[in-house]
């Protein structure tokens, strides 16, 4: 496992992380999620990615649970909480957004339900219309000066959403955002590879990534269609259902079939490949990873030594493949 630096802050994350979005509490308890971190925390993986919303609160509160009877050293890992959509359904006005009431009982919250006395990294999880930046980057800092966050962030922000926080923050002496966590996979690439290019180095922009496998689409185990079991199934996720077979056109899966044989020449998985993909950019921090099983969490950590396969040349291929460079 190789760790990059978060930006150009000195924090060093592994290059895989591990994410507990729609596993735990929808298809993982405490016994099981115990499994796959410690699986994954054995490999390297130092960075565990949370958010209030991940099943109104639940999946902090295993990902607690099992941090806390770990035995691991608190400064051994890098723990995160997002904020914005609340944690109980139907929130009332001032249990959801961005106001500075939110953010700070949001994250107090958060540490309850993690059982740490800090978050390292704390992310705006969508953009907040109806609060002022200022606003919002005025409560951040005030967590950061209390020792109650290290980093905060942004997820699926503009890069002029996040160049207007990063001017406020410097304007007003304040604490910057650090990193952002936007979707990226060989199918999702515009705002990683063309949006955001010049905020690597104008301000030191670390990336989180998510879905690394566009849902499971890059994995191939959705061509023949949604095989039971599959999230896609689960109560509440038919959006995503309607998302995968609204994607998966025959263009779409004739790019998959020769994804999945340059996978085979290879020697590796498809969603490996897909992994690794994702590590052969050098403005990605780190890729978030998910798994309800121990074998899952190891098939993605082949990934670390799949990237060296991934040369200029099979590169070259992939992108003849996707034809979608932005």
């Amino acid at each position: 496992m190789e760790y990059r630096r978060l930006g150009t802050s000195g924090l060093k994350v592994s290059e895989l992380s591990f994410g507990s979005w729609v596993t735990f509490g929808n298809q993982l308890q405490v016994d099981n999620a115990k499994q796959c971190m410690h699986a994954a925390y054995d490999a390297g993986v130092n960075f565990f990615d949370n958010a209030e919303v991940y099943a109104q609160g639940e999946s902090e509160r295993i990902m607690g649970k099992v941090l806390a009877d770990s035995g691991w050293r608190r400064d051994s890992y890098v723990v995160s909480s997002k904020v914005f959509g609340g944690s109980v359904p139907d929130p009332k006005p001032t249990q959801h957004g961005l106001s500075r009431k939110h953010v700070f009982e949001a994250c107090h919250q958060a540490l309850e339900r993690l059982q740490v006395d800090y978050l390292d990294l704390y992310f705006c999880h969508r953009p907040d219309p109806e609060t002022p930046i200022e606003e919002t980057v005025f409560a951040m800092t005030e967590l950061i000066r209390q020792g109650k966050v290290l980093y905060w962030g942004t997820s699926e922000w503009s890069a002029q959403e996040l160049m207007q926080a990063y001017s406020v923050a410097r304007r007003y002496n304040m604490t910057p955002p650090t990193m952002e966590q936007p979707q990226y996979n060989m199918l999702s690439r515009e705002r990683v590879e063309r949006e955001y290019a010049r905020l690597y180095s104008e301000i030191g922009l670390g990336t989180t990534i998510w879905s690394p496998l566009h849902s499971g689409l890059l994995t191939g185990k959705y061509n023949d269609g949604i095989p039971e079991g599959a999230r896609a199934t689960l109560p509440g996720y038919e959006w995503l259902r309607d998302l995968l077979m609204e994607t998966l056109d025959e263009a779409m899966k004739e790019k998959l079939r020769k994804l999945g044989e340059l996978a085979g020449e290879l020697g590796i998985s498809q969603a490996t490949l897909a992994i690794a993909w994702c590590l052969k950019n050098s403005n990605v921090s780190t890729v978030i990873t998910g798994a309800s099983r121990p074998d899952q969490v190891a098939e993605n950590m082949k990934a670390v030594e799949a990237k060296e396969k991934l040369t200029d040349d099979v590169m070259a291929r992939i992108e003849e493949i996707l034809a979608n460079r932005p």
